[in-house]
Order: C-alpha cells, then sequence, then structure tokens
C-alpha cells in the first residue's frame, strides 16, 4: 500500500492552514498564527476528557493534530469552558512575550480549521461532547 497522501502532503497542507490562519486573523506571520493556534489548541484540550481530546485529534489533518497533543500533561486537571473572554486571555499566555493573538482568535482558528478539516467528521465528533465543547467551535 502507498503512503497515504494525508502523510505525503502533510507539511503543504500544514502551512497552507497556517497562511489562512493568518489571512483570517490578520496577522502578519505564520508564525504568530502557529503560536494562535497551539494556543486556542491548548485551552480546548484542557477542558476534555482524554476520551474527548483522542476522539477530537483524529479529526484533525496529521500536522494540526501533532500540534494538538504537542506537550500535553494527561494529569493536569481539567478546566471548566468559561466565557470566551477568559478563554481567549488563557490563549495569549502560551509563550507570552512572543504570542500576538487577537481578540478574536478562537474564531479566527475555527474558521480556517474548517477550510481543512472534513466539516461532516468534525461535527459528528462535536455532537458527542458536551454542549459547551461544540460552542467553543461556534463562536
Amino acid at each position: 500500500m502507498p503512503v497515504p497522501a494525508e502523510y505525503q502532503c502533510a507539511s503543504d497542507n500544514f502551512y497552507e492552514y497556517l497562511v489562512d490562519t493568518r489571512n483570517i486573523a490578520g496577522l502578519w506571520s505564520t508564525h504568530v498564527a502557529y503560536t494562535m493556534t497551539q494556543g486556542v489548541f491548548q485551552v480546548f484540550r484542557r477542558r476534555l476528557s482524554t476520551e474527548n481530546v483522542i476522539a477530537f485529534a483524529n479529526v484533525l489533518p496529521v500536522c494540526l493534530r501533532a500540534l494538538f497533543v504537542t506537550d500535553w500533561n494527561i494529569n493536569e486537571s481539567k478546566k471548566p469552558f468559561g466565557d470566551y473572554e477568559e478563554m481567549i486571555e488563557e490563549v495569549k499566555l502560551l509563550r507570552e512575550e512572543h504570542n500576538f493573538s487577537p481578540d478574536t482568535a478562537i474564531r479566527d482558528v475555527s474558521i480556517a480549521l474548517r477550510k481543512h478539516i472534513n466539516e461532516k467528521a468534525f461535527q459528528k465528533v462535536l455532537s458527542t461532547f458536551p454542549k459547551e465543547a461544540a460552542d467553543f467551535w461556534n463562536v
């Protein structure tokens, strides 16, 4: 069996995602888009069960999947979903001195992410999560 295209094109697809995220958020660099994405992913991940983290990761493209689980401390206490402003402030705590995430970071990542995933699979997995988890991506 040949290597699946998802893996052969992973770097190109990831860069396309970063460019889309940069443009949607009005940022000047894909590096800034990377940090913003990682921050949004960490905020979301901290509010999920281990089972939900794995299920969510499985609907992401390869490189985004890896970024979603990077530096995951499975023993970290699960946080509740808070209001949008509180979660945005948490996004901005990742690499604070180099984090230029806008106040629309969660929305911007959500919009960009949807351009690079299978929306049907994404919605299917979110439908099995608590309502607040689905709401996180529908801002």
